[in-house]
């Protein structure tokens, strides 16, 4: 006779194998679709920080002008208690002052430099006429009906409950993203506004990641609306997690190899999450990002991916 193992363990293996296959072609059968307002094909990292100023009012401007989708941009607040806009707390990169957005008074911020580097272009600068560090709730003056991924910096609770009272205010829950790569973050953002959708962290992309590796993923609910992940093409290129060289070379093949599955997702797209890639700034990558299916791409050059949209209008079942 056979092992009870065997006799009993590969039908079901069998059956589980088959049921998650059925399940991740058709998610709607256990999952209601997310249903975010906007496809977002066209996102701008810090307005378009390759052709303006980075998270200013003129690059969000000139983004907007191209046509886009999704403005991304970061906080921080001040040591008056004033959310602004900015990438970083320290402002030496962006002002050439060592100073800290968090032990300043709004008033006595300084104006950005005259031209920046492009974090995600080393050796190409963007210049502009605006340099004042704005506010977060001048962007959401100027910018009332854009829907924005916002980054959440710092792990302050007084910093994510003036973001989500300024949403709350500016009735934009809606179209606005909580955006943070740790998991505690996340958590506090979303209890802050639980109305608002979210980004995966960091430590919930791996795990989605392990799941759909295993079979598990079609059958386990996801509440984040938004999948942000690095093109790992660009690694060892114009983004360096370890020192460029054989290793960069090496981490950009491994993580190629295991994060650019198209049926994951094209599975996560089914349940409505959208899958973002950033930052691009060349049209390889562009061509490369679309190739897999994601919804869109993060970029610098918010003119140059609006060329490469209106060279390649999505199907009409996109």
């Amino acid at each position: 006779m056979g092992s009870p193992l065997l006799l009993f363990g590969l039908p079901a293996l069998g059956i589980y194998a088959l049921t998650s296959h059925y399940l991740r072609k058709r998610p709607h059968l256990l999952h209601r679709p997310h249903q975010f307002p906007v496809r977002c094909r066209h996102a701008s990292h810090r307005g378009g920080s390759g052709e303006r100023i980075e998270n200013t009012l003129e690059a969000f401007s000139y983004a907007q002008s191209q046509g886009t989708n999704l403005l991304e941009l970061d906080c921080h607040l001040t040591r008056d208690g004033v959310v602004v806009v900015s990438h970083d707390d320290n402002l030496e990169r962006q002002t050439g002052h060592n100073i800290n957005i968090s032990e300043t008074n709004y008033e006595d911020l300084p104006l950005y430099k005259d031209r920046l580097e492009v974090t995600f272009s080393p050796g190409r600068y963007s210049h502009g006429s605006d340099r004042r560090i704005p506010r977060l709730e001048d962007v959401f003056q100027k910018f009332p009906g854009i829907p924005i991924n916002i980054e959440i910096k710092e792990n302050k609770d007084e910093l994510i409950h003036k973001v989500a009272d300024l949403i709350r205010q500016y009735d934009r829950s809606h179209i606005s993203i909580w955006a943070s790569f740790e998991e505690e973050v996340l958590k506090k953002c979303c209890a802050a506004n639980k109305e608002m959708p979210y980004i995966f962290s960091v430590k919930r992309g791996i795990a989605i990641l392990l799941l759909y590796y295993v079979g598990l993923l079609p059958f386990i609910p996801l509440k984040e609306s938004f999948l942000e992940f690095l093109l790992p093409s660009i690694m060892n290129r114009t983004y360096f997690p370890v020192e460029k060289g054989y290793c960069g070379a090496l981490l950009a093949k491994f993580t190629h190899r295991v994060t650019m599955r198209k049926k994951l997702f094209k599975h996560l797209e089914d349940r409505g999450i959208q899958v973002l890639l950033w930052v691009l700034n060349e049209e390889k990558d562009f061509e490369e990002a679309f190739s897999y299916g994601v919804t869109g791409v993060i970029t610098d050059y918010p003119s140059s991916l609006r060329k490469y949209l209106d060279r390649h209008p999505p199907l009409l079942n996109e």
